[in-house]
């Protein structure tokens, strides 16, 4: 058995324990990506299938290249739905995204999704994830419900209306407050700094904050992520791949020419 794993979710268990993590956000479809980035020491790679065209024969090859890496592998689905899940989990995964997450349904749902039952509706079958995980497939079953990480996103005033039933639902592990797509949805695109955008985002992070879930969201440079460290939030997102790697040829290419 791989032992790289041990079962062991080292992401969730970081966020248990109050400290701070980093993830990247991965939308290639490619495994030699998903290496490079987990073997920079990041904390967690969420592969992106809601806004990224990964299929799921590479989200297991992409899951299967953090194994000997410290990154826990996390999978965006495109909506909450327990057969767009379950398939996820079975390549390995470790825990799943769900966007959009406006009402406390589809806060129910999500964790649903990702237990066996009697505590969800995950179907099971023999897989690739007890070999991900290092484990036997009954040592899996027994791990599973209790490693799995589970992640809400907020994007929309629905959603922070609704926020403290979606906080009150049991085995919600971090909430995202996704700030591009709340200033989308307010029409104000981008805008950060509204005085409108600021207080949907203020209280959103005062509810998730007074229900002791660990709050997550988006930290691109060292003065966004020191602000959200101080606001208490715990995951930090502090790059997209597609950026990482435009932001590095663009200046590669300046270097070259001189500028």
């Amino acid at each position: 058995m791989n032992a790289d794993r041990g079962g062991i979710n080292r992401m969730k268990a970081k966020l248990a324990a109050g400290e701070v993590v980093t993830a990247f956000m991965v939308t290639m479809p490619s495994v030699a990506m998903a290496q490079v980035l987990a073997a920079s020491g990041v904390d967690g790679l969420i592969i992106d299938m809601e806004h990224g065209p990964i299929d799921l024969t590479t989200v297991h090859a992409m899951v299967a290249a953090t194994l000997g890496t410290r990154a826990t592998p996390i999978v965006r689905v495109p909506w909450t739905a327990h057969w767009l899940a379950k398939p996820v989990l079975d390549t390995g995964a470790m825990g799943i995204n769900f966007p959009m997450t406006s009402t406390v349904d589809l806060a129910r749902e999500s964790v649903a999704a990702v237990r066996y039952p009697p505590e969800g509706v995950r179907g099971w079958a023999p897989s690739h994830a007890p070999l991900s995980w290092g484990l036997t497939q009954a040592g899996y079953i027994e791990r599973a419900n209790r490693e799995m990480l589970t992640i809400v996103t907020i994007e929309d005033p629905e959603a922070v209306r609704n926020l403290d039933g979606i906080l009150a639902v049991p085995g919600i592990d971090l909430v995202a407050v996704a700030a591009f797509d709340l200033s989308m949805s307010l029409g104000i695109p981008g805008q950060f700094d509204h005085p409108n955008m600021q207080a949907l985002v203020a209280e959103a992070e005062a509810k998730i904050r007074k229900a002791g879930i660990p709050l997550g969201g988006v930290a691109l440079t060292p003065e966004a992520a020191r602000a959200k460290r101080a606001a208490g939030y715990q995951m930090l997102l502090v790059g997209f791949d597609v950026q990482l790697v435009d932001d590095a040829a663009r200046a590669a290419v300046a270097l070259g020419r001189g500028l």
